[in-house]
C-alpha cells in the first residue's frame, strides 16, 4: 500500500462493487423509488418537462431537475432499475471526487500526505452506511447533496483566492450555479443551508465585510440559474410557488402536524448507525484535530468550515419538526474530511493511537454482537419472524459480517498508518456487495410489489379499469405504464386531486363497488393487504386473485 496506484485502484473497486455493478439487482421499493421513477416516466410519455405529474395529477413537492436527470437516464439506458438508480450512484461518486479534490487542494505542497489524505477522505465518505443506502436508492438526496457540496467547496476556494481576483469570481460563479442547481433539485433549502454554513464561517474568520461582498454574485447567479423554469412553472401553474413554499418548507419542517414528525434527539440517536463504521473513531478524530482548528493555514480554515458544515445543518434538521434520515445527508462530506484529517493527525501521539485502537475494537465488537443476534433471529425466530427463507442468503450475510470482522481485526493489528485505515475502511465492502442480493424477505414482501405487478402486466389491457390504494399507486403506474389509475384514498396525491381536471380519479368504498359492478370482466384492484382487509367483506368476490405474501399486496380481477 506504499505504492499510491494501489489505493487509487482499491477506491475505484470499492465504488464499483458497492455502488454501480448491482444497481438493478432488486425491485423498486415503495414509496420513494417508485415515485421518483414514475414522475420522469410521465414526463417522457407526455412530453411535458415543466409540470411534474404523478398518475396524471399535478405533483408539486419538488422542482424538476431531479426528475430531468432520472428521465435522461431512462432515455439512455431504458426503463429499468439500473437506469433509475444510476444518477444516485453517480452523484455519490462525484461527491467523493469533490471531497478528494478539497483534501488534495489543502495539502498540495506535501505530495505523500496529499494523496493519502484525499484517498482516506473519499473512502470515509463512500464507506458510511447511510451514504451506501442513499447512493443505491432512487432518491433526490444524493443529487441535492452533490450540488450543495460543490457550492460550499467552490465558495471556500473563492475565499482562499486573492480578493477581487478573476479566480475568486470564477469560484463564486461556480458556487452560484451549483446553488441554483441544488434549488432546482429540492427547493429553498439550497439557499438556506449554504447561508447557514458560510455566514458563520466568515464571521469565525472575522471577515465581516465579505459577508456581503462575496455573497451577492453567487446569489444573483443562483437566481438566474433557477429563473427560466421558475417563470415557466409560474405561467403554467400559478399556484405552484404558494403550495411548494408553504407546504414543502414551512409545514414540513415547522408545523405541529409536520410529516414524519420526530423528537429533537432523532438524528443524535441514529447518528452512530448512519456514520458507522467511523462513528466509534470520533473521540480519536476530535483529539486529532482540536489543536488545528485555530491554525491560520488552509487546513485550519478548512477544518473550521467543515465544523460549521457538519454541526449547523445537523442542528437545523434536529430542530425541525419533520425528520427523515436522508435529510442530514449533506453532513457526510464534511464528516469525511474531518475524519480523514483527524485520524491522520491522531497518529502523531500515542494517546491518540490508543483511541483509534479502542474505536476499532468497539466497532469489531458491535459487528460481532449484531452477527450473533442475526443468527439467533434467523434460526430461532423472533415473534415468528425470520429474515430469510433461503440458506444461500443467510450464508452471504454471514460472510459479509465475517469479512467485516476480519478486516477490523487486521486493521487493529496493523502498525502502518495507511494499512490500518485502508483495511478498516475496506471492512464494509463485502457487506455492501451482498446487500444487493439479501434484502430481508419481509421488506421485499411489504415494500416491493414489482414482481406481483410484472406477473400480470401482459394480462392487463389498455381499456381495463385499474383501482389502486394510495400506498401502491406509484408502483402501479410505473410497472403498468398507466397514468389513469383510480386512487382509493388520497394520501400525497390530495393536492393534485383537488383540481377540477382530476376528474373522478379519487374513489371511496361505494365508488369502488360501483366501478366493479359497472365494469365486470375488466376491473383490476391492487392494494396493500393491510389496507384492504377491513373492506374485504363489502367488496364483490373477485374472479381471480394473486398476492405477493401475507404482508404484501393483492391483485384482484373482477
Amino acid at each position: 500500500m506504499n505504492s499510491f496506484p494501489k489505493p487509487y485502484a482499491f477506491l475505484l473497486i470499492f465504488y464499483l462493487l458497492s455502488y454501480i455493478l448491482l444497481l438493478g439487482a432488486w425491485d423498486l421499493i415503495i414509496p420513494d423509488e417508485t415515485r421518483y421513477a414514475e414522475i420522469p416516466r410521465e414526463m417522457i410519455a407526455q412530453g411535458d418537462w415543466v409540470v411534474p405529474r404523478l398518475d396524471g395529477l399535478r405533483y408539486f413537492e419538488k422542482p424538476p431537475l431531479g426528475y430531468w436527470v432520472q428521465a435522461g437516464s431512462l432515455l439512455l439506458f431504458g426503463e429499468n432499475n439500473f437506469a433509475l438508480r444510476l444518477p444516485s450512484a453517480l452523484s455519490v461518486g462525484a461527491s467523493a471526487l469533490l471531497i478528494y479534490a478539497l483534501a488534495a487542494f489543502l495539502v498540495q505542497n506535501e505530495k505523500e500526505k496529499k494523496d493519502f489524505s484525499a484517498i482516506l477522505a473519499a473512502l470515509v465518505f463512500l464507506s458510511c452506511f447511510e451514504v451506501f443506502l442513499v447512493g443505491n436508492l432512487v432518491t433526490l438526496d444524493s443529487l441535492f447533496s452533490l450540488f450543495l457540496t460543490a457550492a460550499i467547496i467552490a465558495f471556500f476556494a473563492a475565499s482562499e483566492a486573492p480578493p477581487r481576483s478573476a479566480r475568486e469570481k470564477l469560484f463564486l460563479l461556480l458556487s452560484g450555479v451549483s446553488c441554483g442547481l441544488a434549488f432546482l433539485t429540492k427547493g429553498f433549502l439550497a439557499f438556506a443551508l449554504p447561508v447557514l454554513v458560510l455566514a458563520p464561517y466568515l464571521v469565525w474568520q472575522r471577515r465581516y465585510s465579505d459577508l456581503f461582498r462575496m455573497s451577492w454574485l453567487p446569489m444573483v447567479i443562483a437566481g438566474l440559474t433557477a429563473l427560466p423554469w421558475g417563470m415557466l412553472i409560474h405561467l403554467r401553474e400559478p399556484d405552484f410557488w404558494r403550495y411548494f413554499f408553504w407546504n414543502e418548507h414551512i409545514r414540513r419542517f415547522l408545523a405541529e402536524n409536520a410529516q414524519h414528525k420526530e423528537s429533537f434527539w432523532f438524528f443524535f440517536l441514529l447518528a452512530p448507525a448512519m456514520f458507522f463504521p467511523w462513528s466509534f473513531l470520533a473521540p480519536a478524530v476530535l483529539t486529532g484535530i482540536k489543536t488545528r482548528f485555530m491554525e491560520q493555514s488552509p487546513i485550519g480554515r478548512m477544518l473550521r468550515l467543515c465544523l460549521c458544515w457538519l454541526a449547523l445543518p445537523f442542528l437545523f434538521f434536529s430542530f425541525s419538526s419533520g425528520k427523515l434520515i436522508t435529510y442530514i445527508f449533506p453532513c457526510f462530506p464534511p464528516f469525511a474530511v474531518l475524519t480523514a484529517f483527524g485520524l491522520i493527525h491522531a497518529f502523531k501521539k500515542e494517546v491518540r493511537i490508543n483511541l483509534v485502537q479502542r474505536g476499532m475494537a468497539a466497532s469489531t465488537l458491535l459487528i460481532g454482537l449484531i452477527l450473533m443476534f442475526f443468527l439467533y433471529v434467523q434460526f430461532f425466530g423472533y415473534n415468528g419472524y425470520r429474515p430469510y427463507s433461503q440458506t444461500w442468503k443467510v450464508t452471504m450475510v454471514v460472510n459479509g459480517f465475517v469479512f467485516f470482522i476480519l478486516f477490523c481485526f487486521w486493521a487493529f493489528r496493523s502498525r502502518d498508518l495507511k494499512n490500518k485505515l485502508l483495511l478498516f475502511g475496506a471492512g464494509p465492502l463485502l457487506m455492501f456487495f451482498v446487500a444487493h442480493f439479501t434484502i430481508p424477505d419481509l421488506v421485499m414482501e411489504m415494500r416491493a410489489p414489482g414482481s406481483l405487478l410484472e406477473r400480470h402486466r401482459q394480462d392487463i389491457v389498455d381499456d381495463d379499469i385499474i383501482i389502486s390504494d394510495k400506498n401502491v399507486i406509484r408502483a402501479v403506474c410505473w410497472y403498468l405504464h398507466r397514468s389513469d389509475v383510480y386512487v382509493w384514498g388520497a394520501g400525497e396525491l390530495s393536492y393534485g386531486l383537488s383540481y377540477k381536471d382530476a376528474g373522478d380519479k379519487f374513489v371511496d368504498l361505494p365508488s369502488v363497488v360501483n366501478l366493479i359492478n359497472q365494469n365486470r370482466g375488466k376491473t383490476v384492484l391492487i392494494a396493500r393487504i393491510k389496507a384492504i382487509r377491513e373492506w374485504r367483506d363489502q367488496l364483490p368476490e373477485p374472479a381471480f386473485q394473486d398476492q405477493n405474501g401475507s404482508f404484501g399486496c393483492v391483485l384482484w380481477k373482477f
